[in-house]
């Protein structure tokens, strides 16, 4: 399987790069640099919400693949991003109640990917990733999902919290992986479900962890204190698809 170029360099690849339409995630731009074609490359990626950072020339000579970066170098999507509303059709039309993955910042590119490919196996309707402080579909990522990134679509929204206010109006609950919780068996998982992962570190945040109905911890036997964030989800998932199972 090939997956596109990742990084796009040089004034007139990025500025065609914006003009087709293809996803942008982020955008290096050497600090201070006042050329017309440069200002025009900034206006257009922040047109578009990309992420700008304003890098010294030696971090782009970093980046660079080719050393012929002209003071720009892109990142785009390996995949295109799909809409929120593009997942709860998937699910209305497989006749089937919602079943998302919403993603607190995970960084790591080889867990985004291994998650992608649980909610595949899972039968989820689609991820959700925040568009700040967190990996987007790179092709690190899309190798890991082994192919799932074919045909699980993945939404990126502003506002982790905002998304979940909206699909709760839909009728979503959410539960949240979190050790703090109530046992998962103990839960009731049926229905349409957001299952949310937090980032790596430090799990998930307050804002969003207040907005979940559920809270939902995996019981523990081991002598460290926490799973990795991609088997998390594969353990909370799959208690989802048990009790889905059980409620045909």
């Amino acid at each position: 399987m090939r997956y596109e170029e990742l990084t796009i360099e040089g004034r007139n690849a990025v500025m065609e790069a914006f003009r087709s339409g293809k996803t942008i995630d982020k955008l290096f731009v050497l600090d201070g640099c006042q050329d017309g074609p440069v200002k025009s490359i900034v206006r257009e990626a922040k047109k578009h919400d990309t992420i700008v950072n304003f890098v010294a020339k030696e971090r782009l000579d970093q980046l660079s693949d080719t050393g012929h970066h002209q003071g720009v170098i892109a990142f785009a999507a390996a995949y295109e991003y799909a809409e929120v509303e593009d997942i709860l059709k998937i699910a209305e039309e497989k006749g089937e109640p919602p079943f998302v993955f919403i993603l607190d910042g995970i960084e790591d590119p080889h867990n985004l990917g291994a998650i992608i490919r649980t909610a595949n196996l899972a039968g989820a309707h689609g991820v959700i990733i925040p568009k700040r402080r967190a990996v987007g579909l790179t092709a690190t990522v899309a190798r890991t999902s082994a192919g799932a990134l074919n045909y699980t679509p993945v939404a990126k929204v502003t506002n982790i919290t905002n998304t979940i206010e909206e699909l709760k109006e839909k009728g979503m609950w959410f539960v949240c992986a979190d050790m703090g919780g109530e046992v998962m068996y103990r839960l009731n998982l049926k229905g349409s479900i957001g299952l949310v992962i937090g980032n790596e570190g430090d799990g998930v945040s307050r804002l969003v962890r207040e907005k979940c109905d559920m809270i939902a911890s995996i019981p523990m036997k081991g002598d460290i204190d926490s799973l990795n964030a991609s088997v998390a989800a594969g353990v909370l998932a799959y208690e989802i698809v048990r009790q889905r199972l059980g409620a045909k």
